[in-house]
């Protein structure tokens, strides 16, 4: 796992509560990778005691 500044973090962030909000799909890179996140995707947010631990998931399927 890498560690990313604060700053794009929340950047990022942004990002995605924009494309939420707007109905839009999301566009990342993670790790050199283009991921593009559809507008169906679906969002969780998790706990995890061990470690305190908080998940922010964005899951889909591939529609091919």
């Amino acid at each position: 796992m890498e560690f990313i500044k604060h700053a794009d973090f929340a950047a990022k962030l942004r990002r995605l509560a924009d494309a939420v909000e707007n109905g839009t799909r999301f566009d990342i890179q993670i790790a050199g990778e283009r991921i593009y996140v559809p507008v169906r995707a679906e969002y969780s947010i998790e706990h995890e005691r061990e470690g305190e631990e908080i998940e922010f998931q964005i899951k889909w399927r591939n529609e091919n």
